[in-house]
């Protein structure tokens, strides 16, 4: 998995005024735990643009102040207005540690109910996912290949990895929609079908 570095500097005062200081000055008040102590730090608003917005899965360079620690977003708040980033709370990674992260599901093949007029529609983008840092994948892959229409891929119908995934099983991740127009269509066939069916029982009497 591809790692973003963020630098930072510990933060000596703790207070409110301190953090709106920082936030002024496109600074993101932080701290990282899961370690022996809490460590906190601010770092420069601009460095989490590749960790936060973009769809993939990311893990953590720390470097705060020469001390590098590596580590995955836990949790990041937002001004509800600005969108300006209000907090960062970062989790300390271990060899020998599991970690869950949300992860992003990537499709490949073409699937057979688009090819006949169907919509792949994505209901579940990412899966919760439980590893070792080693093991933990930068997107899960979903064979859309064998996928008819109407019908659906569930979490239970993924093959077993190094990871275990935490996402209810019975919840479906994407499926190949029939399209309004193909649906009135077919229901016209079966009304000219039966129609044609009566006045054929009608002749015979």
């Amino acid at each position: 998995m591809k790692t973003v570095e963020i630098i930072g500097y510990t933060r000596e005062n703790l207070g409110k005024t301190e953090s709106k200081n920082l936030r002024i000055e496109s600074f993101v008040p932080c701290v990282v735990y899961g370690g022996k102590k809490q460590i906190h730090f601010s770092a420069p608003m601009i460095l989490f643009r590749d960790l936060v917005y973009t769809p993939e899965a990311r893990f953590v360079e720390l470097n705060i102040e020469g001390e590098v620690t590596k580590a995955i977003l836990q949790d990041i708040q937002f001004h509800p207005v600005s969108e300006v980033i209000l907090h960062a709370d970062f989790l300390e990674l271990f060899d020998n540690k599991p970690i869950k992260m949300s992860i992003p599901i990537v499709t490949h093949g073409i699937a057979p109910g688009i090819q006949s007029g169907g919509k792949l529609i994505m209901k579940m983008p990412k899966l919760m996912i439980k590893s070792l840092p080693k093991d933990m994948p930068e997107n899960i892959d979903v064979d859309i290949s064998k996928l008819e229409l109407g019908k659906s891929i569930k979490v239970a119908d993924l093959i077993p990895k190094e990871y275990e995934v935490l996402t209810n099983p019975l919840v479906t991740i994407c499926s190949v929609n029939i399209p309004r127009v193909m649906k009135v269509e077919t229901k016209e066939e079966e009304f000219t079908e039966d129609g044609e069916t009566v006045q054929e029982e009608k002749a015979e009497d």
